[in-house]
């Protein structure tokens, strides 16, 4: 059986796992884990036991590159430390977004701890818009800055760069998202994603780059960096949803057990008001309910108060801005669910007509713009094609979030498209833009051009890759151990998707809040609890199927639930039900 062939789900194609037991077995009994484990492994590109165990413990000798290696990194740290001689003010510019309130929280919890006269900017969503602006570039010239380090932004900063060199500032630019061919008049620009930067890991988070600038000017001081970084930096990492592969897989494990076993007044809240009572926390914890926490406040209101509050000691203070945070997530939810439904509807009704378009896009003037882009990724994972939804501004502009799937990038496509754009940036798969609204129709034209040059109609297809086939007895105690040792999961090492077949519900589905089904299945000998989120459709047919036989496509994981701890299964699709 190839690995492109597969079945049709109720939702999604399936792209069935290659079965080679014979490996399987050898892997088992060399690496002494399950046989649904060693499989997924191995259908991740991992056949030798040493490849596997290079993949399942990380090492900071191995994994890890020094700072130095980094373009530009040495000529930056200089600067830096001459600043901090020469009393020199310092203004850190970041982002809204996690990644750069987590970069800018570092900033400011390490550089003054060694002198620096600093202070930090973070644009307003609404006001200020992405990026260094000349604006601010002026207004630091004028308050006697002398060198500006943007942080997770800045290689698209072209005319702010420009007016830093005139006005006599230096420009650093520490950032990790794809340049548009040319780079700005910057003292220094250190991002790994350079074409000719020989720094061997490219895929870093904003935070990552502004932490391997401080470890270095750490390492010349000869301080070890504070326990507290480390927790930062594994929350924005897993916030930015980079490949947790290499030296971010090290570091996300690295600040992961930090945290399991001492935690900040911050990293507690953010608990607290997700309500994760758990031992130990996960990568998939951190990505899905603490760190949209700290996104909300970038979203919707000041980001500043997110970097005071991941930083700050002072228990009323982290309470109060807790308490902001949890309201503005819930508020965060309702109007992601509400663009949700909009776009839905117009899909129901026609308007965006899914037998043509090969690109979803939407816009509307009541869509916070910092919303759209968590519901362009709801609707790429439902629909499986590129989605850029717009936020229409009062004075004609058309700001959007771009999502897409592995198999298109966006960012090349809005290259190829910048004529049309005032601004752009980002990665391969997750973009923003902004242009006229009377360019849009022309936008749509030339990336449906793109998009039908380019994919084929199966690609364009909802797929899940099933990494391994599984028996409801396989998922034991010793699965889970086993499981839990291929964390962090996240972007590139997502966790397991498992195919078991042949199962029968012991009961009728229930409907949750009409959105959500949980069933109980049986086979071999075993019953277990299936939980498939946002799948409402399914529940008539599950009805319908009464004691026949089909299969599933799940994840398995841990419920906690008042001490007691269960293996449950997300369901992620079904297939053979009846038709009804």
């Amino acid at each position: 059986m190839s690995d492109t062939l597969g079945v049709q789900g109720s939702k999604y194609w399936w792209r069935l796992p290659v079965e080679q037991p014979e490996l399987v077995g050898q892997i088992v009994r060399q690496c002494n884990l399950s046989f649904p484990i060693a499989q997924a492994l191995i259908s991740r590109g991992f056949g030798t036991k040493v490849e596997i165990e290079r993949f399942l413990f990380s090492s900071y000798e191995r994994d890890v590159a020094h700072s130095s290696q980094m373009k530009d990194m040495v000529k930056a740290v200089e600067r830096v430390l001459i600043a901090i001689e020469r009393q020199e003010r310092i203004l850190v510019f970041g982002d809204y977004d996690v990644d750069g309130i987590t970069s800018s929280a570092l900033m400011m919890l390490c550089l003054p701890a060694i002198g620096a006269k600093i202070n930090f900017f973070l644009p307003n969503r609404k006001r200020d818009g992405y990026g260094l602006s000349s604006k601010v570039v002026r207004q630091a010239a004028s308050s006697g800055y002398k060198l500006i380090i943007t942080v997770d932004n800045g290689v698209t900063a072209f005319e702010p760069a420009k007016v830093a060199k005139e006005l006599g500032l230096d420009l650093i630019i520490t950032d990790h998202h794809r340049a548009h061919g040319h780079l700005p008049d910057a003292y220094a620009i250190v991002n790994p994603n350079q074409v000719d930067c020989p720094y061997p890991h490219k895929t870093l988070a904003g935070v990552g780059v502004t932490f391997k600038l401080l470890s270095l000017i750490y390492e010349l001081k000869g301080m070890e960096l504070p326990h507290k970084v480390y927790e930062l930096l594994m929350l924005g990492t897993i916030a930015d949803v980079v490949p947790l592969i290499g030296e971010n897989r090290f570091w996300v494990q690295y600040g992961l057990n930090l945290a399991n076993q001492s935690q900040s007044l911050a990293f507690k809240t953010l608990k607290t008001n997700a309500g994760v009572d758990k031992a130990r926390l996960t990568s998939t914890d951190i990505g899905f309910s603490l760190t949209p926490q700290i996104n909300a406040l970038g979203r919707l209101e000041d980001p500043r108060e997110g970097v005071q509050f991941l930083i700050d000691s002072d228990v009323d203070q982290v309470s109060r801005v807790g308490v902001i945070l949890a309201e503005l997530n819930q508020a965060r939810k309702a109007i992601e669910k509400s663009i949700l439904d909009e776009i839905e509807q117009k899909i129901k009704s026609g308007e965006i007509d899914l037998t043509v378009d090969k690109v979803i896009i939407a816009a509307g003037r009541d869509w916070p713009a910092g919303v759209i882009g968590l519901v362009a990724s709801r609707l790429v994972g439902k629909y499986g094609r590129p989605t850029i939804l717009f936020h229409l501004t009062q004075d004609g502009l058309a700001k959007g979030s771009c999502r897409s799937i592995s198999e298109f990038s966006i960012f090349d496509a809005l290259v190829a498209c910048q004529d049309l754009l005032i601004q752009f940036g980002g990665h391969s798969q997750a973009a923003g833009l902004a242009l006229s609204i009377e360019n849009l129709p022309k936008l749509k034209v030339r990336l449906e051009e793109r998009v039908s040059a380019q994919l084929t109609e199966f690609d364009l297809q909802p797929k899940i890759s099933l990494d391994a086939s599984a028996q409801l007895s396989d998922l034991n105690s010793k699965f889970m151990q086993d499981l839990a040792m291929m964390e962090p999961f996240g972007h590139h090492n997502s966790c397991p998707a498992f195919l078991i077949t042949d199962v029968v519900q012991v009961q009728p589905p229930q409907l949750m809040k009409e959105q959500h089904i949980k069933l109980q299945v049986f086979a071999d000998g075993v019953i277990k609890s299936v939980i498939f989120f946002y799948r409402p459709e399914l529940y008539e047919q599950l009805v319908v199927q009464g004691q026949q036989p089909f299969s599933l496509a799940v994840q398995v994981t841990e419920n906690h639930w008042q001490g007691r701890v269960n293996v449950e299964l997300i369901g992620l699709d079904v297939c053979g039900l009846e038709k009804g």
